[in-house]
């Protein structure tokens, strides 16, 4: 199998030809709170992309289920509100979610593997490189990542919310030909269609979603997004150069086979680096740091990395490698960036050059706040 896509996805139509694709599913498609897994509905999914497996395209598939999956065997009623008991659900459905999976996919003679990410997995550099190698080795080796948020380790600050964010983030990591979201739900719509809401078959950019009601989470009640989340991912990936598509589990196959079904997302921008990504849409901001106009200047305008002599104030409760905002000195947040300080350590050094920080300081203290390639322009 190839290790690098080169197909042009400029359509649905053109999803059959697709190399590389990374397909999300959501927990309501899976499970149900009385009933667990639903082993129809994972057996249905799993034939259509094990069919496409077997045809020569690398699939990524990215299965919300785990803490919905949990539920049950702990005698949960309903999705846990408090992170621990979610961590726990997570951690006793996860391994059930994945010995359908193997099952399922195996009876097609396709190997599944488990891939558990955090945002760190994402964002750190050595991290990302890691996870990077990780899934390119697997699928060069014909196998279907199922990957999932760590929930069981996952904190508040380091999650990235629901999966459909994290589908988004992954097509970017594999560089994914197009990116596949499933749920209930067959299509983006006006409004809702009890109501007389029609289908949008196509979104160009985010201007053909200006006045539409997007809907919140799915009556099963064992999600996190609903289709705001989904055309959030849609738009972000599609914003950075990977087309997308919102469509139901149920017509997966159809999906896939390029038919005229969901909600395509054209691409409307150019590819970005996935830790911009999530830095620019999904990033828990822990700080601010004020420029002076110089800074701004150089920051905005000429695109280049934050010295200490530029920073003018400082605020929040941040470490090295933390995401912060970047404002001028009337508020104005025009940047984020990974800050290379604590904020305990900034105050000493503002309006200083990095050339006298590392002569009174030590070498260490010679490196830029925040480095280019570290920032993302809002």
């Amino acid at each position: 199998m190839t290790t690098t896509s080169e197909v042009q996805v400029a359509g649905r139509e053109w999803l059959p030809a697709a190399r590389r694709i990374v397909v999300k599913v959501g927990s309501s498609s899976l499970t149900t709170i009385r009933g667990g897994i639903s082993e129809k509905a994972l057996a249905a999914l799993v034939d259509t992309l094990a069919e496409r497996a077997n045809m020569g395209t690398e699939i990524v598939l990215v299965s919300s289920g785990a803490i919905a999956a949990g539920l049950a065997p702990l005698g949960l009623a309903r999705r846990p509100k408090d992170l621990a008991t979610q961590q726990a659900a997570a951690s006793v459905g996860q391994g059930l979610l994945m010995a359908r999976y193997t099952q399922a996919f195996g009876a097609h003679g396709v190997t599944v593997s488990q891939v558990l990410l955090t945002a760190d997995d994402l964002v750190r550099r050595t991290q990302y490189k890691n996870a990077h190698r990780a899934l390119e080795k697997l699928l060069h080796l014909g196998v279907v990542p199922v990957v999932n948020e760590n929930d069981t380790v996952a904190t508040h600050e380091i999650r990235f919310g629901d999966n459909d964010r994290l589908a988004a983030l992954v097509a970017h990591l594999v560089h994914a030909d197009a990116l596949v979201l499933l749920s209930d739900v067959d299509s983006v719509y006006t409004g809702p269609p009890s109501e007389g809401g029609t289908r949008i078959g196509h979104v160009r950019g985010p201007g053909d979603l200006d006045g539409v009601r997007i809907g919140s989470a799915g009556k099963a009640g064992v999600g996190t997004g609903g289709m705001a989340t989904k055309v959030e991912a849609a738009t972000i990936a599609a914003s950075s150069g990977i087309p997308a598509l919102v469509t139901s589990t149920s017509a997966a196959s159809r999906a896939l086979a390029g038919e005229d079904v969901g909600t395509w997302f054209s691409v409307s921008g150019r590819r970005k680096p996935v830790r911009l990504l999530w830095l620019e849409h999904l990033a828990a901001v822990r700080g601010t740091l004020t420029l002076d106009d110089g800074a701004v200047r150089a920051v905005a305008d000429r695109h280049r990395s934050l010295l200490p002599a530029g920073v003018t104030a400082v605020s929040g409760d941040f470490e090295a490698g933390d995401p912060v905002e970047i404002a001028d000195q009337s508020g104005h947040v025009l940047a984020r960036g990974l800050v290379n300080f604590s904020a305990d350590e900034l105050p000493a050094m503002l309006g200083r050059s990095t050339r006298d920080l590392g002569r009174e300081m030590g070498p260490e203290y010679e490196r830029v706040v925040v480095h280019v390639d570290d920032l993302v322009l809002l």
